[in-house]
């Protein structure tokens, strides 16, 4: 049973990380926000909303194994 306070993190196939939860992300900036509920942050590093996921992933190989 998945604690409602808990945040999780889920590394998707040949996809971004799932975050489940609440996070406070801090950019360079030093600018603060707070994400709730699901997340998607990229880890292929082809998004142009990093840290977000913008699913450009899909148009390459970069993370498929």
């Amino acid at each position: 049973m998945e604690n409602k306070n808990e945040t999780t993190v889920t590394v998707l196939e040949n996809g971004p990380l799932l975050v489940s939860g609440t996070i406070k992300l801090i950019g360079k900036d030093g600018k603060e926000e707070i994400k709730e509920g699901n997340t998607a942050l990229c880890r292929c590093g082809l998004s142009k909303n990093k840290p977000f996921c913008d699913g450009e992933h899909r148009n390459s190989d970069v993370l498929k194994s």
